[in-house]
């Protein structure tokens, strides 16, 4: 694809809606001959791409592209510890944008594994919480539309943004739009303008969200997003009760499970599906193969819980600046397991684990019955050291009201969990550490619970 020849056509088209196309054509222009004449000197440049602005941000993504230069996405909001990470690993010959509360330091990068060109780097903080570059390509990102086109059975992509463009959630929305020749609106979540939007057909439009903003939209603009064609949920699991709430608002909802690694979504639950019942991870997309891989690397059959182990035409080649030893499959640090039907359902994050007793607890399904009280209105459970248990499972949680009580919380799950599972610790804060997209940083939840008052006087 000619990517700027394709900018120039679709000018004429306003895809992008409430972007000023011409401006768009534009400043792609501009940016793609800065490049070139670089390239013509014979420097390829590395581009970290740090712009806030989307239309400055699409604009060089596609003159990167376009010019087969590696271009590292890159959240402008970060905050000196990132942007330490960043510079740390990426020595740049450009920064398009300005990253913010950092002043870029003389950086030292390692030698990369194989060679820059045409790479695009998508940020991901993975199990580790450190910044990485997932390494794509224009081939896999497109690998992602077609496998998502022909499982929803469309030739045609319009999609609704509301996530950030730097974050694989973000980039594939406009990647579908482009891609397809359909239309694309990027809006700021904070900033929903609901009169304005009224003009947009919503019922020809997909639009991604994670958890918490979807718990935002059922409250107070349910029917708005009842209108779309598909409201695709990602980011974090969802808790019953949402997912009870969204069924009720009649929401066609599809819950996916993917990552950066794969270029977003490679299993999804079609939202008849969801609103005839069905709350797993949905089946799996035509350009993926997955499978549950079991303690002796073999492969499990149905309803047998272990590794998620993937394939996918849309896999990123490895974290910048090393290939992934094995290319033709990623092995997770999730567990799931297919039911008898093919659908995916998830268990938790291995490394979450919390063994207590010797007993395995995972801490999704605890979370999940304690969300489903309604007692709380977040909750994290982690493992803390425990000289007697090995570990103690350990609730951090966000009481929905100031008459909620430990007591309280308690007998609402008695009989919901088995006993061993039950939390140990109950730690009541005022909010929980996530990320824009809802993610909980674990590891940061350790600190603020070993901190904790109500842990050290057990």
């Amino acid at each position: 694809m000619n990517l700027v020849g394709e900018v120039q056509r679709r000018s004429k088209e306003d895809w992008l809606v409430g972007i000023d196309g011409d401006e768009f054509v534009r400043l792609t222009e501009e940016l793609l001959g800065q490049l070139e004449r670089s390239i013509r000197s014979g420097n390829l440049p590395n581009i970290l791409l740090a712009e806030s602005d989307s239309l400055r941000f699409l604009s060089g993504f596609v003159a990167a592209c376009a010019a087969g230069c590696p271009v590292f996405l890159c959240n402008p909001n970060w905050g000196e510890s990132e942007w330490q990470q960043v510079f740390n690993l990426v020595n740049p010959d450009l920064i398009w944008g300005k990253p913010l509360n950092y002043s870029p330091p003389l950086p030292l990068s390692p030698s990369p594994s194989l060679p820059l060109s045409r790479l695009i780097m998508i940020p991901t903080g993975g199990t580790s919480g450190q910044v990485r570059f997932a390494m794509h390509t224009w081939e896999t990102l497109t690998a992602s539309v077609r496998g998502f086109c022909q499982y929803f059975g469309v030739d045609r992509v319009n999609s609704f943004c509301v996530l950030p463009l730097y974050h694989v959630s973000g980039l594939m929305q406009f990647m579908r739009a482009f891609v397809t020749g359909g239309s694309l609106v990027i809006k700021s979540f904070k900033n929903l303008d609901l009169e304005r939007e009224q003009e947009i057909e919503l019922e020809k439009f997909f639009i991604s969200l994670v958890p918490t903003q979807l718990q935002h939209l059922l409250f107070d603009r349910s029917t708005w997003l009842s209108r779309f064609h598909t409201v695709l949920l990602g980011g974090a699991p969802a808790w019953n009760e949402l997912l009870s709430a969204a069924r009720v608002n009649k929401i066609r909802l599809s819950p996916t499970y993917g990552m950066t690694e794969t270029a977003s979504q490679i299993v999804t639950l079609k939202p008849e599906d969801f609103l005839n019942g069905n709350d797993g991870c949905g089946r799996v997309l035509p350009h993926a193969k997955v499978e549950i891989i079991g303690e002796n690397d073999e492969i499990l059959g149905s309803d047998r819980p272990g590794i998620i182990s993937i394939q996918s035409d849309s896999l990123a080649l490895g974290y910048y600046p090393d290939k992934f030893q094995e290319q033709n499959y990623f092995i997770t640090d999730d567990l799931g397991y297919f039911d008898d039907r093919g659908y995916l359902n998830l268990v938790g994050r291995n490394s979450d684990k919390i063994i207590t007793g010797g007993e395995n607890v995972f801490p999704l399904e605890v979370e999940s019955a304690i969300k489903n009280t309604q007692l709380v209105s977040d909750v994290c459970v982690i493992g803390l050291p425990d000289n007697y248990w090995g570990q103690a499972v350990t609730a951090v949680y966000v009481p929905s009201d100031s008459f909620v009580s430990e007591e309280g919380l308690k007998n609402a799950i008695a009989t919901k969990l088995s006993k061993f599972k039950q939390p140990k610790y109950w730690i009541p804060v005022d909010a929980l550490p996530r990320s824009d997209r809802g993610k909980l940083d674990r590891k940061q939840m350790l600190k603020i619970a070993l901190r904790s008052r109500a842990f050290r006087e057990y």
